[in-house]
């Protein structure tokens, strides 16, 4: 079994806390390390020795930073295996989508890596003779990352990358759930020369190391993955020094499925779209809606392949759909919900219980419901777990209605080979992203951003790295 301490300026310590969180493997329940049930004074060390070494780092010229991304990105892939494994071990994904997270982390510090000579200011004109007036793009000093536990060595460089190629030092939370992978990152980079106290881990609970951390005055920004509740708990604590944050929480996606659209392709993109990482993924398709008219072969077509999907140990070598729920309290949560909304008067067509083919583990059947209404909570809350429930719509404008009947605002999609259908939804919808006729998953290069309580601010892209700079403008007069 590992045990972890805290990298705070350039080397592991212990934490002033004597508490440890045990890890555990979702499928087999077995403990695999130990982490430091991290304190405030842990997390205050970290933020002042960020702060303090992002005065030099800050002179670092952007290209000379991007250079240490790029050695995160090959040490990266050197050790691709050995990461997804430990990646897999310890959240139950399985190993090929684990494999795909380590190999897209490595290439997502490599595209940060290529911002360096693209952060640019402007000259504006100036209402006066002899003057110039130029904005400057500053980095805005200690970003915190507050990582999830879904993919948490992926969303690591989300906060990472952009944060250090502009100029800032960082300070990462891992979560208490899934921190080994991150925690075997910074074993790794620890050999690379990046300047002591750039880059610290430092792990413990929410309400003491996360509110620490987001409450410190040299704190710069605060960038969360997480919940809803952890997004408005950040808030509180930023607000005392009016502090940055951005904020990816929940989603509650919707797909609405047209008659005219090619349900094969609907189906297959909306199962994957739910099935991936047990339908623990914020941007998952939560709710479907379907056109009346095609009500009864989209269910004959999305059942069968619901009954197709393979569920199994993590490492299975037969290429399995889905694994293990994360840990208890997810399983725990996913099945009160189906049962509230059985209770409700959904129906199930497939699943709706514990799988009773493993004797340890998290295991939820895939769930398909129906007889589903607008205001029932498996409607209106995010599950986050393997439960599709789907519902008729008469007209598109009543299906984007139900749609933006939500609190949330971060994925939806539509499927339709109507050109005018898609753009009336996709102008529509209040979401941060549609997807038309494919499954709900981002690009590196685009804005992954959510509307109203999915989050502020956004990651990815040009708009994702500009979460870590802040202007400054320059009245220059001469004679």
């Amino acid at each position: 079994m590992k045990q972890f301490d805290q990298f705070i300026n350039g080397k592991f310590v212990k934490s002033t806390s004597t508490k440890v969180t045990e890890v555990l493997n979702p499928c087999t329940e077995e403990v695999l390390s130990t982490i430091p049930e991290g304190s405030r004074e842990d997390a205050n060390m970290a933020i002042e020795v960020a702060y303090q070494s992002q005065k030099t780092w800050r002179t670092f010229t952007a290209i000379e930073r991007a250079g240490y991304l790029n050695q995160m990105a090959n040490i990266i892939r050197e050790n691709r295996v050995f990461l997804a494994e430990t990646l897999a071990s310890e959240q139950a994904k399985v190993i090929g989508l684990a494999q795909v997270e380590i190999d897209v982390t490595a290439d997502y510090f490599d595209y940060n890596a290529g911002w360096a000579r693209r952060i640019e200011g402007e000259i504006i004109q100036s209402d006066r003779r002899k003057e110039h007036i130029f904005l400057h793009k500053a980095p805005i000093g200690v970003a915190v990352g507050i990582l999830p536990w879904n993919f948490p060595f992926f969303v690591m460089a989300r906060k990472i990358a952009p944060s250090l190629v502009t100029g800032n030092s960082c300070v990462i939370k891992p979560s208490c759930i899934a921190p080994n992978t991150v925690m075997e990152f910074a074993k790794l980079i620890a050999s690379i020369g990046l300047p002591d106290g750039v880059l610290n881990f430092v792990c413990g609970p929410g309400p003491t190391v996360g509110n620490a951390l987001t409450s410190n005055p040299n704190t710069g920004i605060v960038s969360l993955t997480g919940s809803v509740f952890a997004g408005q708990k950040i808030m509180e604590a930023a607000a005392a020094n009016i502090t940055k944050v951005s904020l990816e929480l929940g989603g509650k996606a919707p797909a609405i499925v047209c008659a005219d659209a090619n349900l094969d392709l609907a189906v297959n993109a909306i199962v994957s779209s739910k099935i991936i990482f047990s339908g623990q993924v914020c941007n998952c398709a939560e709710r479907v809606y379907v056109e009346d008219s095609i009500y009864d072969e989209f269910m004959d077509k999305v059942t069968k392949k619901f009954k197709e999907v393979k569920v199994e140990d993590a490492f299975s070598t037969n290429n399995p759909d889905m694994s293990a729920m994360v840990s208890q309290a997810q399983i725990d949560k996913v099945e009160e919900m189906v049962n509230f909304a059985k209770k409700e008067g959904a129906e199930v067509v497939l699943g709706g219980n514990r799988s009773s083919q493993f004797d340890k583990g998290y295991f939820y059947q895939p769930t398909l419901l129906t007889n589903v209404k607008q205001n029932m909570q498996i409607i209106q809350e995010e599950v986050f777990g393997p439960v599709l429930p789907v519902m008729k719509f008469g007209t598109l404008d009543e299906a984007i209605a139900l749609a933006n009947d939500s609190e949330y605002g971060l994925t939806s999609s539509i499927f339709s080979e109507n050109f005018n259908k898609v753009m009336h939804a996709a102008d529509s919808l209040e979401f941060g992203e549609t997807y038309i006729n494919r499954e709900h998953f981002e690009a590196i290069q685009g804005f992954h951003a959510g509307w109203k309580k999915s989050g502020l601010g956004g990651a990815d892209g040009k708009h994702g790295m500009e979460e870590y700079l802040q202007t400054k403008v320059i009245y220059a007069q001469y004679q």
